[in-house]
Order: structure tokens, then sequence, then C-alpha cells
């Protein structure tokens, strides 16, 4: 069995931004140690084929999971440590956000393992900045590089978001310029979704933000890849760009179908074989329930042959290599290209798609009209 990935989840932000429909919430000290002791608790009570099942990445997502104090940190990673066999040079990534640290926090970060950062720099325009509801300016976005690299890390990533209300290819282009001058060595690219119920959603319904453009978006996605390619970043995921060797290995599993083992509220988990399970969303009620000795798991789902090999080829077809059709082969006993033949006829037709010896990717236009491309496999 492949190594797995482990996923922590810490729900506390310092403010909701107003596009966010992720479970979160502000944070709130008392609730923090509730929940860490928590989350420690179901790390602890994990249970698995294997004696100590083995992993080689650790994530700490959210919400903002630098507010956690260093302690809390070192704590959640004993439990880790304890609980699975983790391998020598894991790959450890802690999410955080502008404006939220000093370089203290970031070197007791480092010293207690975690080795790669991803933040949310979003856009380097500052009226962007107000219109999202973030809490940083785009000082801040540049600074935090800055402090990252004092601190000793050497994989960073950051994230930028296009479309946004009343966004221009000019300002974008801007943005552009601002990230591939501060070079980290990752960077994720996100076009805009609207969620119900979030601030954002109700602003634009009110007239109050411009409804984001489309055809605009897409246009940034183009000049996007075409800016970070010539600036020597490797375009290895639809959304994703990376410096040589710095693609991210705990993501990567989610899209060749590894298992992933998430704890914490509304985290995911995926054996690698056939089944899903997810957990209570609310931070304060997976709390209780873990307080209670009560399993936090809301949903498990088994997939059926049909959807697991949906599932493989479209989140396969996310990373820029493509689908290796040795692999499908082996793993379900057929050939992709019988088995969905008329499908994969149209999508070469419209030039989507393209074979490469053993592997099925998407071109250029595809990875722009992906979610159309895998409607077809869902």
């Amino acid at each position: 069995m492949k190594p797995a990935g482990i996923y922590i989840h810490i729900p506390f932000c310092r403010a909701r931004c107003s596009y966010c429909d992720f479970a979160t919430g502000t944070y709130e000290s008392a609730l923090a140690e509730r929940y860490v002791r928590a989350l420690i608790s179901e790390i602890r009570n994990f249970q698995s084929t294997a004696d100590r099942q083995e992993a080689d990445t650790i994530y700490f997502g959210g919400g903002t999971p630098s507010l956690l104090k260093a302690a809390q940190v070192a704590a959640i990673l004993d439990a880790v440590y304890a609980r699975f066999h983790v391998a020598r040079g894991a790959e450890v990534t802690m999410e955080m956000n502008p404006g939220t640290l000093t370089l203290d926090t970031l070197k007791e970060f480092r010293a207690l393992g975690v080795n790669r950062a991803s933040y949310g720099a979003q856009t380097f325009d500052d009226s962007e900045l107000k219109r999202l509801g973030r809490t940083h300016n785009a000082e801040d976005g540049r600074r935090t590089l800055t402090l990252l690299r004092e601190a000793g890390f050497t994989n960073i990533s950051f994230d930028l978001i296009a479309g946004l209300p009343a966004q221009t290819l000019e300002t974008w282009s801007r943005n552009l310029d601002e990230a591939l001058a501060l070079r980290p060595s990752h960077l994720s690219f996100y076009l805009l979704e609207v969620h119900e119920a979030t601030p954002l959603a109700d602003q634009i319904r009110r007239g109050a933000q411009p409804l984001p453009d489309d055809d605009l978006a897409a246009e940034m996605y183009r000049l996007m890849l075409e800016r970070a390619c010539e600036a020597g970043y490797e375009h290895y995921e639809i959304s994703n760009l990376c410096q040589q060797g710095y693609h991210s290995r705990h993501n990567t599993k989610y899209w060749t179908a590894d298992a992933v083992f998430g704890f914490g509220c509304s985290a995911h988990s995926y054996d690698g074989a056939r089944t899903r399970w997810s957990n209570e969303r609310d931070a304060a009620r997976y709390t209780v329930l873990m307080e209670q000795r009560r399993t936090p798991i809301v949903e498990t789902i088994e997939l059926d042959e049909r959807t697991a090999r949906a599932e493989s080829i479209f989140l396969g077809l996310r990373l820029m290599r493509g689908v290796d059709l040795k692999e499908y082969r082996a793993r379900f006993g057929s050939d992709l290209r019988d088995e969905y033949a008329a499908d994969l006829e149209r999508l070469s037709d419209a030039g989507l798609i393209t074979f490469d010896s053993d592997l099925m990717k998407l071109t250029a236009t595809g990875a722009l009209l992906s979610n159309e491309v895998f409607s077809l496999f869902v």
C-alpha cells in the first residue's frame, strides 16, 4: 500500500472572507483549546487495517492553522507521529494568512518540522482585497514571503484568485508581475466561485458588487499560464504551477486517488480503495461529539465500480501528465479507450483531450473547459 496523506482541519480564522463557504469561524481561544484536544483524541482513536499506517504527507488546512500556538501544533504532530509511521522527509504543510504572522512564530513552526507553507495572497491589489473582505493588504502579502524565507522556509506556495468583481486584465497582469517577481516555489491559481449564502453572493444580488465576467476570467487563466511558464514554472495540474521539484505532494494524492485520512470538523477521508467518509461540519458540535466519546463521522460512502472508474478518470485528468492507461487497466481490468469510446471520440474531435503513448491528457483548451470534460464521467 502506498503511504497515505494526513489532513488536519483547523477551522478558525481572524475574520471570515466575503466569498468563503468553508467550515470556518472566528477564532475563540477557549473553543480552540477544546477543539485541539478533540482533534488529538480523534487521531489517537483512528482505526486502520495496518497496525501503524505509513504516511508521507501532513497538511494543516483551514481556516487559518497558523493562528494556533506552537505548543498546540506540537501536540497535534506528536499525536500523528505516535499513531502513524511518518516517513523520513515527509512533506508537512501549514496554511497561513498574511497579516497574522510574526518571524518568531514562523521559526517555531519550522522548528517543529513544518517544512512547507501555503498562504492566501489572493491579489496584490488593495482595492480587490477590500472587496473580498480580506483582513490583510498587498504589502502584507509581500512581507509574508520575506518572513517565511527568513524563518527558514524554502518550499513556499501562495494562492491567486482571478475573476474578481471589478477586476480587469490590466490589474490581473500587474498581479502576475508581482507574483512572478517574488519567485515562490509554488503557485495556486483559482477562478472565483460565488457560493450561495455568502456575503459576496448577497452583495452581487443587491448590485453592490458586479457579477464576475467568465470570459474575462478565462482570458486571465490563459495569461497566467503563458506568463508563468515563460518564467520557468511547470504547469503540473489545472490550477497549480511550481518550480522544478516543488509540486504539492499532499494534494497530488487526491488527484491520484491515494489514501488520505482527515481529522477535525468537516474533514474528508478516503481509504485509497472504495470507501470515503466525512466528519461533522460544525466545530463546536464536532468538539462535543469527541468529548462525549462519540464518532464525528456523519457520512460514509462505498463507491461502486462505475463511480470508482469515473473518479479515477476525472481526478487523473486534473494532472497535466494525464491518466495512465496502463494503471487504469491494471486497477480495473479493462481498456479505458474501449469503455468510453464514444465519449472520448467526441472529446478528441473537439480538441479537448489527446493521447500520448499510454497517457490520456487534457489539451490547453481542455484545461480551460475542464468542468465540461469531467461532466461526461460524473
